[in-house]
């Protein structure tokens, strides 16, 4: 019998996502657990995995693009059927009850609760008197999220979805229909002649660009940052990595003993292992840090898990490969959400110091830049030493100055007697 295969949830709370390629064509067989197609979540690509066995009867969206979460993409036949009525399927699909709701053969992931990203609950807004009648509003998740980045209030649009369902072209109508009824009246705007045109390129954004947009706005604007700067002498550190490269065993690099000093910091006052929510400040049993990575289509924040338990080498492995399959878009969901303090390293760009944005649902990031040759007093008398400057940003609804102070003079402690990060 022929099955409908629908946009799967890929990642947690994920509305929408982009069909990169189809893995087959249509007619071509298909066993339980091939991949049918490459889906772009908003962190990575991620092959999508069939449920069941049988023929690729028919592609409904192209590749290229982005469906809410629940619409139909293709078709799946019996081995055995020929000629399908995919308008009368399509038909009976739409008209089950929650249908662009549903996921199926989602990728396998295992995001734990403490793992998954914290999302603001508040509803869409709504009217007093949509309170007072307690009517249900029946809108998709993109249509609600879209809604609300317009302020456009969903109890007002009827849906020309399945059994009146609002559904992201009516937004974009609404949406339209502001913008027109606020320009009647407006003066025109005079533009440049021709030859004094300004020339340009629009590039449109992935969703991993426009994710990262959403959550560092939200960060900034609602997070009450502060921030504290130390200085922190390099040169027992770096005699430390030299006798351990030298060694051969595996070569480590100056950012590998930085996150497992955050670590070890951490472990010591283990009350900055922790994040805000609106009911209670939430402890982290474990110490997994995340570490962010440059790809070529934007920011992301791999998680090392367990740092504090793990020897430096391994800890060394684990975020060269995890770096690595963030730059070919290979991470699975859980190896990015999650992560209860983040590293962020500009040193090898010639940066001196930065002040990081946090990285929502966490409460600190440390922002690492690169060490030089200064002057500095040692022992009472000046000399040069290598010197590092760090950049500690934290949430002030979860963490006090103080305590945060005293985080940062262990961790400067730490790197200045690294050999303190590897016991």
């Amino acid at each position: 019998m022929a099955t409908l295969v629908r946009m799967p949830e890929v990642a947690a709370n994920t509305d929408s996502a982009v069909i990169v390629s189809w893995a087959l064509q249509e007619g071509e067989a298909v066993a339980e657990g091939d991949c049918l197609a490459e889906i772009e979540t908003e962190k990575a690509v991620i092959e999508f995995n069939a449920e069941q066995a049988g023929v690729l009867g028919k592609i409904l969206v192209q590749a290229g693009k982005e469906v809410e979460v629940g619409t139909p993409i293709a078709v799946l036949f019996a081995s055995d059927e020929k000629d399908v009525d995919i308008a009368a399927l399509l038909s009976a699909g739409a008209s089950e009850p929650g249908a662009a709701d549903v996921a199926v053969a989602a990728p396998e992931q295992s995001t734990s609760p403490s793992q998954a990203p914290v999302r603001d609950p508040a509803p869409v807004a709504s009217t007093a008197s949509d309170a007072a009648s307690h009517e249900r509003i029946f809108a998709s998740p993109l249509a609600k999220r879209l809604a609300r980045d317009a302020g456009i209030n969903l109890s007002g649009l009827a849906g020309s979805g399945p059994q009146g369902r609002v559904v992201k072209r009516d937004v974009l109508a609404a949406q339209q229909a502001a913008a027109a009824s606020v320009a009647v009246g407006t003066p025109a705007v005079a533009t440049p002649a021709a030859g004094q045109a300004q020339s340009y390129t629009d590039v449109p954004h992935t969703s991993m660009r426009r994710t990262i947009a959403r959550r560092l706005s939200e960060s900034k604007q609602t997070v009450p940052h502060f921030y504290l700067r130390a200085d922190c002498r390099m040169d027992a550190l770096l005699a430390m990595r030299k006798q351990i490269n030298q060694s051969g065993v595996r070569k480590v690099s100056v950012n590998d003993i930085i996150v497992k000093a955050v670590a070890a910091a951490l472990r010591q006052l283990p009350e900055m292992n922790v994040s805000w929510t609106e009911s209670a400040l939430r402890h982290y049993q474990d110490i997994d840090i995340s570490v962010a990575v440059s790809t070529p289509t934007g920011l992301i924040t791999p998680v090392v898990k367990g740092v504090d338990t793990k020897s430096l080498s391994n800890v060394s492995l684990d975020i060269a490969d995890l770096a690595h399959r963030a730059r070919e878009g290979k991470l699975a969901p859980h190896e990015y959400q999650g992560g209860s303090f983040t590293v962020s390293n500009l040193g090898m760009y010639g940066v001196q110091e930065f002040a990081a944005i946090i990285n929502p649902p966490q409460a600190a990031i440390l922002a690492v830049g690169g060490f030089e040759q200064r002057p500095s007093v040692i022992d009472g008398t000046l000399g040069i030493a290598s010197v590092m400057t760090v950049t500690l940003s934290v949430d002030h609804r979860a963490i006090d100055g103080a305590l945060a102070a005293k985080w940062l003079g262990i961790f400067k402690s730490v790197i200045e007697n690294p050999l303190a990060a590897l016991i």
